[in-house]
């Protein structure tokens, strides 16, 4: 690395462009401002994807921006379905307790 800022003081662009790179990542990703509708049940979900769906026929969102979401969405989904059947086993462990 001292081999590179040295030859980027002595002004080597791509020696500049490594140690800046280092020092300010490119940012990869922006801030998605998106109103999706509230997801409280995997029943919400077609109406989630279907407004994702219309940002990026409209041009709100990319397309890589929709998938990234959709991937926040299933993490979601798969969260609400993990509480869902932890609540059951409870109820069934308690009914077969009494």
């Amino acid at each position: 690395m001292r081999k590179a800022v040295a030859m980027a003081l002595a002004g080597n662009a791509v020696a500049m462009r490594l140690c800046l790179e280092r020092v300010l990542p490119l940012l990869q990703d922006r801030p998605v401002v998106f109103k999706l509708p509230p997801i409280e049940s995997p029943a919400d979900l077609p109406e989630a994807t279907a407004g994702l769906l219309r940002a990026v026929t409209s041009g709100e969102l990319t397309p890589g921006e929709a998938e990234a979401l959709r991937k926040v969405i299933d993490t979601h989904i798969a969260a609400l379905k993990l509480v869902d059947v932890t609540e059951r086993l409870t109820n069934l462990e308690d009914e077969k307790q009494q």
